[in-house]
């Protein structure tokens, strides 16, 4: 098994129109062919922490049952998606807006939204805990800065061409590692996915556990592999952008959207 627990389909009748409403947005946005800039995936990124707060909310049941499926694993992704396509229409073909900016200013006004929803769930439940989350947020900046100069120093080349999507890979992988480190080795938590487990399992037998946890070794492994990702999607960027862009900012995704989520979901419930 690779999928992570607690991932299940929603029932028929949340799935079914969920699923046509995404392709049709899909249609309408290849119909559109729109602009895979680098500064469009960038205008992305507030939406993969829309749909991880979402999620974070779903799971502590402040979410209406009426609408709760649309917000579990993987129908979130799906949500997000189709409310993103649907603003990013909406900038092409009414607002005549910069599609990039319109969509980072929508996503930023709903992630000021949902977290400040999350944080009040935290606040008047069971009380907010942002010590732990306030750290693992620094130690993923510097930990992506890090990267980012060594990625200048030793392959330039890399850096100029995966630009900024190569600065939100990084940053997205050591989010979702550190705050996963901080939340086995600090809150007592529980790795979901099976793979991410093992490598946890793995270091449980090491003679470091009992020393510095056994966080450490999955950090490094996701840094790793999100490193060599960024340097192998360089020329692939280069030759075909759009595509390119789009793929690296889809692995972007998969570590900020779970990273995003690990620090709200700790700030509200410890």
């Amino acid at each position: 098994m690779v999928l992570p627990e607690g991932f299940a389909l929603p029932p028929l009748a949340y799935l079914l129109p969920l699923l046509l409403a995404v392709g049709l947005v899909g249609w309408l946005l290849r119909r559109a062919e729109p602009t895979v800039s680098e500064r469009t995936v960038v205008a992305f990124a507030p939406w993969m922490v829309v749909g991880a707060g979402l999620h974070a909310l779903y799971q502590v049941r402040a979410i209406s049952e009426s609408v709760a499926p649309l917000f579990g694993t993987p129908s979130v992704y799906l949500t997000t998606f189709v409310v993103a396509g649907v603003v990013w229409l909406v900038a092409i073909h009414l607002l005549r807006a910069p599609a990039p900016r319109a969509l980072a200013s929508a996503g930023t006004a709903g992630v000021v939204l949902v977290v400040a929803a999350a944080l009040w769930y935290g606040f008047t439940h069971a009380g907010l805990r942002l010590f732990w989350p306030f750290v693992g947020l620094v130690v993923a900046v510097l930990l992506t800065g890090a990267l980012w100069i060594a990625t200048q120093w030793f392959y330039p080349d890399v850096a100029v061409i995966t630009g900024a999507v190569g600065v939100l890979t990084l940053f997205g992988h050591a989010l979702d590692s550190v705050s996963t480190a901080i939340g086995i080795d600090m809150l007592n938590a529980t790795e979901r996915t099976p793979i991410s487990r093992a490598i946890l399992e793995f270091a449980e037998v090491l003679p470091t556990a009992d020393v510095i946890g056994v966080g450490w070794l999955f950090v490094l492994v996701k840094l790793a592999i999100a490193e060599f990702v960024v340097l192998l999607f360089a020329d692939y960027v280069a030759e075909e952008p759009t595509e390119g862009y789009l793929l690296l900012g889809v692995v972007a995704a998969v570590g900020l959207g779970p990273g995003a989520h690990n620090l709200l979901l700790f700030a509200i419930t410890g």
